[in-house]
């Protein structure tokens, strides 16, 4: 310790001395932080670097499954992939691993796939078809409507072909057959605001869809060719998965329309009304199981998500504006993807 130089005030009185401590950290607790901070640095920097070189050698775990129903560890089971909401990334990628999985696993001698959905992305939807497809091919799958089974819900519905079942319950909507394009038309609002819009091109096509002025005939000619693409593999993937519908008989369906349970089971678009145990029992009996388990698959994030702090944040307005400008052809109940069907 060190003590100040004694002043004094105006009036010549001595003021209180000031006393200065000085703390000096011994070198032995210097060396145990020293080797702490060591300790901890050199697993993170070993982690880094393997993640960084190595990636691939990061397995990820198995899904986690969850038991619903039947005899639990029973040797026979039977698999629910649930797909609700909306079919878009990055849902799209944790059903298909789903699927994946049920297909790998030789526990499992069925799936019942259990859709709550509106629909969504046209890529999306033939993703899940295709992998549904795959999964049918080697195992039964049977399908379970829930509240809402709609466009993009119904496009994986018929995915597993015609040996499948599909069942709604008495509440569901279905149907919604057809392909949306988004598009707003704020011509007069901008002509009102004294905003004009004038982008540099390199093609009369390259701004199509501009939400500030009128679309050209040319325009309306493209955008319908890649409707009717969209819709007209829609209108084949019934086709191919529902035999009582032939393709005429679809597009008189396909007007966009909603469908209650009833109305679907009279036109064909469903076997029968029921709730997903009774699509278990019946995908079961099929297979000639006396016994069996159900579980669900629980998709969770995964380990490198965790240790890389992946994070979720809101789009910023500009970020929005810029991503509603693109164009996404949808099989989507409604008629505006920000605001997907009840």
């Amino acid at each position: 310790m060190t003590p100040s130089v004694s002043v004094s005030d105006t009036t010549g009185n001595p003021l209180p001395s000031t006393i200065v401590v000085k703390l000096d950290y011994s070198a032995r607790w210097s060396h145990r932080m020293q080797r702490l901070l060591t300790w901890l640095l050199i697993p993170s920097v070993l982690l880094n670097v393997w993640l960084l070189t190595d990636p691939l050698a990061y397995s990820r775990p198995e899904i986690p499954e969850q038991f619903v129903d039947g005899q639990r560890g029973a040797a026979q089971r039977i698999a629910v992939i649930s797909v609700e909401g909306m079919i878009s990334p990055p849902f799209t990628e944790r059903w298909i691993r789903q699927l994946q999985q049920a297909a790998k696993d030789d526990s499992v001698k069925g799936v019942v796939l259990a859709i709550d959905s509106p629909g969504g992305f046209v890529a999306d939807s033939h993703q899940l078809h295709r992998e549904i497809q795959k999964l049918s091919a080697k195992k039964p799958v049977y399908v379970s409507m829930k509240r809402l089974a709609a466009s993009g819900g119904y496009y994986i519905a018929v995915a597993p072909g015609n040996q499948s079942r599909i069942f709604a319950e008495p509440t569901t909507w279905t149907g919604s057959i057809g392909v949306i394009i988004a598009r707003y038309n704020a011509k007069e609002l901008a002509q009102k605001i004294g905003v004009t819009v004038e982008p540099l091109v390199t093609g009369p096509l390259k701004d199509t869809l501009n939400p500030f002025r009128d679309m050209t005939p040319e325009e309306k000619q493209v955008w319908d060719a890649i409707l009717k693409d969209s819709f007209d593999r829609f209108v084949s993937v019934i086709e191919a998965g529902r035999p009582d519908l032939t393709d005429a008989a679809i597009r008189t369906l396909a007007t966009g329309q909603i469908y209650t349970a009833s109305q679907a089971l009279a036109n064909h678009l469903v076997d029968e009304i029921g709730y997903q145990e009774d699509a278990v029992k019946a995908l079961a009996a099929s297979l000639g199981l006396s016994s069996w388990e159900t579980f669900e698959y629980r998709s969770t994030p995964g380990l490198v998500d965790a240790l890389l702090g992946a994070q979720v944040r809101t789009p910023t307005i500009t970020e929005q504006f810029f991503e509603a400008a693109v164009p996404k052809a949808m099989y989507l109940a409604s008629w505006n993807p920000l605001v997907p069907a009840p």
